[in-house]
């Protein structure tokens, strides 16, 4: 299976509540909910003390404005990269959003996810 393959709005309906999710766990600072969906290879490559200093130490991190702002879709090879736009609550300016989509055993997975 193929996520590539799939239409820009389906993937906008998959993305769109996974990255609620991030926003929602990262602003909560649940560094165990924030992981929940992403890939084996993912959380295998993840420092969780790392992350939850991050966590603790990121005004960003902690301060994630809701609905971001859709700007597109990049498919390469097994992926599909969501980019939003994204504020914060506490710091003025915006920054750009990655989701990394793709599918592991079956179910759609995230492979990576940033905001720089």
């Amino acid at each position: 299976m193929n996520i590539t393959g799939v239409s820009d709005e389906e993937i906008l309906e998959i993305a769109r509540p996974l990255w609620d999710h991030l926003i929602k766990s990262s602003n909560d600072g649940d560094i165990g909910e924030f992981s929940r969906h992403f890939s084996h290879s993912l959380l295998h490559g993840l420092n969780m003390v790392e992350a939850g200093h991050q966590f603790a130490n990121s005004e960003l991190a902690r301060s994630l404005a809701p609905d971001p702002e859709f700007l597109g879709i990049i498919r390469r090879g097994q992926h599909v990269t969501v980019l939003f736009r994204q504020r914060s609550t506490k710091k003025e300016g915006e920054w750009l959003g990655r989701l990394v989509l793709g599918y592991e055993q079956g179910e759609v997975r995230i492979f990576g996810a940033s905001v720089f």
